[in-house]
This record gives C-alpha cells, sequence and structure tokens, in this order.
C-alpha cells in the first residue's frame, strides 16, 4: 500500500482525480498491475472535512471499460461524502453519558453504574438510552463501542 500512488494520492489531496492524473508516480508499477487484472481505468476519491480533526475518508475506484466522467467522480463524491458525515462522531454527548458509556465498556452493571455515579438505575438508563441514540447504537455495549471507536472514551 505505500508504494500505491492512489493511496499516496488520497493522503496527500482532498477532491477527485482520475487515475490517469495521478499515474505519473507510479514508480513500482502498481497501476500496471492493476490493468492486468482488467482495472484499466480508476478514479481516487478523498475527502477531509476539518484537517484539525483528522477525519479522512477515501474511496477507490475501478473500471474495465472507460475513464469516469465529471457526472460520475461527482456522484461518487456525494455518495462518499454522505458516508463520511454518517459515520462522523457525535459531538453532542455530554459528560454524563460519556461516564455511563465507560462504565458499561468495563463490564460494570447497571445497579454498579448508579451506585458509583451516585444516581439511580433509571438516571443511568435515561444516559445510556440518550447515548444510544446519538451514537446510532441499538444497546448500551454497542453504544459503548462506536464511542470507543470514536476515541470519545
Amino acid at each position: 500500500m505505500i508504494k500505491d500512488p492512489v493511496i499516496q494520492w488520497v493522503y496527500a489531496n482532498d477532491g477527485a482525480a482520475r487515475w490517469s492524473e495521478i499515474e505519473d508516480t507510479d514508480s513500482h508499477g502498481v497501476l500496471a498491475l492493476a490493468r492486468n487484472h482488467g482495472l484499466n481505468y480508476g478514479a481516487a476519491i478523498s475527502l477531509c472535512e476539518d484537517q484539525r480533526s483528522g477525519q479522512r475518508s477515501y474511496g477507490s475506484f475501478a473500471r474495465s471499460d472507460r475513464e469516469f466522467t465529471d457526472c460520475e467522480l461527482a456522484d461518487l463524491s456525494s455518495r462518499l461524502m454522505h458516508l463520511h458525515i454518517e459515520r462522523r462522531p457525535p459531538e453532542n454527548l455530554t459528560k454524563a453519558e460519556l461516564e455511563a458509556l465507560k462504565m458499561v465498556k468495563d463490564g460494570l452493571l447497571m445497579k454498579e453504574v448508579a451506585n458509583l455515579l451516585g444516581v439511580t438505575e433509571g438516571a443511568v438508563k435515561q444516559r445510556l438510552k440518550s447515548a444510544k441514540s446519538k451514537l446510532g447504537a441499538k444497546t448500551g455495549t454497542h453504544a459503548a463501542t462506536r464511542a470507543t471507536t470514536f476515541g470519545l472514551i
């Protein structure tokens, strides 16, 4: 991957480029190898909407028959942006919700979480319900996993 000019391009740029536009940087013949497998034409799309967070999404798309059109690149970019936004970590989790999620991640029972936080089990359930909604999770454990993946806890 380190020698793949498409991967190098997506980490150095934002936007879209056809493989033919970045082929001159292919000193190891990676794109030539792709052509051996019928991947004759391709495009790379890279999105990094906030340089501070480092959140980057990218895609590499290939076909055998022709170059991607400008309209197709725009459509792929739009779809990738949608996925990028959909998977963005939420910024509205409260400190209380994050505390409860961390304790769930650590394997504590609802009763133990409530005792440690000095609140009722109902309050813990409400915090987890709210956190699940914000994280798009189905269970408290799923929410804790997603929060961990996002680096929130």
